[in-house]
């Protein structure tokens, strides 16, 4: 069974940065995707940005491009999130999501097979 282990949350001023990862096992290289998504309070799951392992291509969010940035660990099997220029508003609880079909939108956290267990992110 797919194990996804996040990691590096924690509290952090407001314009500082954070890095996640998700460790995902072994054999990454079978998923066909890996994703960031978040949940604030009150809030529905949010798709920030995503990984396809096949072709190494990127997608992000609007509300996080140009400052989050998803990169891949091949031998480490690990996926990151590097999170830049945070804002209170980012205080969420962080997932890392694994397979989802190839059609349909990346952002729909429904569509997502696995998933890790979060880590808190609190920006102040």
């Amino acid at each position: 069974d797919v194990q996804l282990v996040e990691s590096g949350g924690g509290s952090v001023q407001a314009g500082g940065s954070l890095t996640l990862s998700c460790a995902a096992g072994r054999y990454t290289y079978k998923r066909n995707c890996m994703g960031w998504f978040r949940q604030r309070p009150g809030k529905d799951r949010e798709g920030l940005a995503v990984l396809w392992i096949g072709g190494a291509t990127t997608t992000y969010a609007d509300s996080v491009k140009g400052l989050f940035i998803i990169t891949r660990d091949k031998a480490k099997d690990t996926v990151y999130l590097q999170m830049n220029s945070l804002k209170p508003e980012d205080t969420a609880m962080y997932y890392c999501a694994a397979d989802r079909p190839p059609f349909g939108s990346w952002y729909e956290a429904e569509d997502y097979t696995y998933w890790g267990q979060g880590t808190q992110v609190t920006v102040s």
